[in-house]
């Protein structure tokens, strides 16, 4: 996390050492050296350490970080195949890597430390619940309605 932000809060570090590697996506304030085509133009970058031995070595082998999206177009499931991922992103991609099928098919729980205020961005693999347990002062942007229905 160091590498790719700055002013990291206490509770940053806190949920890192409970949850990753994991489905935990923290957002935080980007660090000015990391590229705006990276975030969109934004000041924030998401954070998660992925639970899968391929993706660990990956990261490690680019020297520690690497920049990638979700393997789902936004809206549709969450595939757990490489063959599932091909059917969504076919030649949209240069290439697939098959790691046997992925543990979970549920999104990461994306939570928002950027500001004063710790948000829920999307409730996901991760139990909101365990997370306010590390993270008392966490609040949700999602309306009850979205996190009944799963969206």
């Amino acid at each position: 996390m160091d590498k790719v932000t700055i002013d990291l809060p206490d509770v940053a570090y806190q949920l890192a050492e409970r949850f990753f590697p994991g489905q935990l996506t923290l957002v935080l304030r980007k660090d000015p050296k990391i590229p705006d085509v990276i975030s969109a133009g934004g000041s924030t970058v998401a954070v998660r350490v992925p639970d899968h031995d391929i993706a660990q070595a990956l990261i490690r082998g680019m020297g520690g970080s690497l920049v990638g999206t979700s393997a789902n177009i936004s809206g549709k499931p969450s595939p757990v195949t490489a063959s599932e991922v091909f059917r969504q992103l076919g030649d949209d991609v240069d290439f697939i890597v098959d790691g046997g099928r992925c543990r979970g098919g549920v999104a990461s729980t994306v939570i928002d430390l950027s500001s004063d205020v710790p948000m829920v961005i999307r409730e996901g693999a991760v139990p909101v619940s365990g997370i306010t347990a590390v993270c008392p002062l966490l609040q949700s942007k999602i309306a009850p309605r979205e996190r009944d229905s799963g969206g």
